[in-house]
């Protein structure tokens, strides 16, 4: 991080301080961002749309009522983008499709939206992201594939892939995009970027384009646990527009400490080990390793997952292919085919599989629960390796070959089918690609989980850091002596 507010990786905390005290001007950070952004976007094909006049507009009314000497909020000139699921005044929400092109442009922003606005907050646009939200790499067929900061070659992940690239790649300080199966946690833990997914219904989805109502959750991504903690306080609160968001006290999360004294971390084993590469299994050691000279570290199994992943599996098909079946009717040679194709074979489920998966569902969260008497804390590897070739279709995990698409979330998908908050954190080490590290809560304790990760990144520890996006040669470089210029910072 710097205290440079105009810099590419300043974080937000920074920028509202600079603002407040009249270190810098709202436009003037707009402009700069929007800069980088006409510079590294055509790299990385992150945005889909840049919201410049909007952007314009809102810093020019922040530094105005600092002129007034009115009250900024917490938030005040941060730039941010969201995932196109997200309504945006004047723009057909896309969900990544190219059917949703036709859409009337949205009269209202969503309620995210509107509180990071409210919050001081300016947008610079819409986010890539997978087609319906239906993928795992980031490779969307009508807006070409979102490519990964660190190594361009390389997949994003998926499906929030805008959101991971734009916020590792300094081109959005914050961003928001969804999680139905690990689209937060998958591109957050390839990228190399904090994300946090709260508890099933703690967040509004009002005004986004939905994917699976059952499974569906809205979070942030960020390059620090703290400026997660402040966008994630600027979103909390009850909203009729979604009727799954509860009414659950808004616990602030800025004010939390990194401090995990006495903490009981269960690290997972049996599944989550055996679906793990090598490079995942040594972040989860490295994490471990960091909490064990102040927590109880012990082995943990959750039998439940590989069940419930297979729950989510078919409530995922089930449900997204009921709310498509009209547009699979009339346009389904507009699709991707590979997302056509899974919602035809969702569209065949019959219902009391549905039903029987919802109870499996049920019955994880019961023994996820039982699991949290023992401890505080679960321990997990993200995904199974860090980010794939682009183009890829298999995945090498443990020695055997699977289809990458539907796998590249298999270490995710079983806490966001239970509802669980999870902050995944960034794991790097120099000359490799980044890694991402799940720590799972209890429902509604994301406070919990925010500490361990703030402990991670803190100066002492260092393990969780979102690194500046190099290439993995420019890095190399670097650590054998020679020192070579990031695109991405020019």
């Amino acid at each position: 991080m710097t205290d440079d507010p105009l810099s590419p990786w300043a974080s937000a905390t920074v920028i509202a301080n600079a603002l407040r005290t009249g270190g810098v001007s709202a436009v003037e950070v707009a402009e700069a961002a929007l800069n980088r952004v006409q510079a590294v976007n055509p790299r990385i094909n992150a945005y889909t749309e840049v919201t410049t006049a909007r952007a314009l507009r809102e810093a020019r009314s922040l530094d105005a009522a600092r002129t007034a000497g009115r009250p900024l909020g917490p938030l005040a000139g941060v730039p941010f983008a969201v995932k196109n699921l997200f309504d945006i005044v004047g723009l057909p929400t896309r969900a990544g499709s190219r059917i949703n092109r036709d859409r009337a442009p949205a009269r209202t922003d969503a309620t995210l939206v509107s509180r990071m606005n409210r919050a001081g907050a300016v947008l610079l646009g819409a986010l890539g992201m997978g087609e319906y939200a239906y993928d795992f790499t980031g490779e969307n067929a009508h807006d070409g594939a979102c490519r990964n900061p660190h190594d361009p070659a390389r997949m994003s992940g998926g499906s929030s892939s805008g959101s991971g690239a734009a916020t590792a790649a300094g081109i959005a300080p914050v961003s928001l995009g969804s999680d139905t199966n690990g689209s937060l946690r998958v591109p957050a833990s390839l990228c190399g970027v904090f994300s946090l997914k709260p508890t099933y219904g703690r967040l509004s989805r009002g005004g986004t384009f939905p994917f699976v109502d059952s499974l569906d959750h809205l979070g942030p991504m960020a390059r620090s646990v703290l400026d997660l903690a402040i966008v994630y306080d600027a979103l909390q609160g009850p909203d009729p527009a979604d009727h799954a968001c509860t009414d659950h006290p808004v616990t602030p999360m800025a004010s939390v400490l990194p401090d995990v004294r006495g903490l009981r971390i269960g690290v997972l084993d049996g599944w989550f080990h055996d679906n793990a590469g090598h490079e995942a299994q040594a972040a989860v050691a490295t994490v471990a390793a960091a909490l064990a000279p102040d927590c109880h570290v012990l082995p943990v199994r959750f039998d439940a997952a590989e069940p419930v992943r297979a729950a989510a599996y078919l409530i995922t098909n089930s449900e997204s292919a009921a709310f498509h079946l009209d547009r699979l009717r009339l346009r389904a040679a507009e699709f991707d085919p590979d997302t056509r194709d899974r919602f035809l074979a969702g569209a065949l489920v019959p219902a009391a599989w549905v039903s029987r998966a919802q109870r499996v569902r049920h019955w994880g969260l019961h023994q996820a629960q039982e699991l949290f008497r023992s401890v505080d804390i679960l321990i997990a590897a993200a995904t199974p390796c860090p980010a794939p070739l682009g183009g890829s279709k298999v995945l090498h995990v443990a020695g055997r070959d699977l289809p990458l698409r539907p796998n590249l979330g298999l270490l995710a998908q079983p806490f966001s089918a239970i509802g669980l908050p999870v902050t995944t954190v960034p794991v790097f080490a120099p000359g490799t690609m980044p890694i991402g590290v799940q720590i799972v809560a209890p429902p509604w304790r994301e406070d919990l989980s925010l500490r361990v990760a703030r402990f991670l990144e803190a100066a002492e520890v260092a393990v969780a850091h979102a690194p500046v996006t190099k290439s993995v040669g420019e890095r190399a470089g670097e650590r054998a002596g020679g020192r070579v210029a990031s695109a991405t910072a020019r």
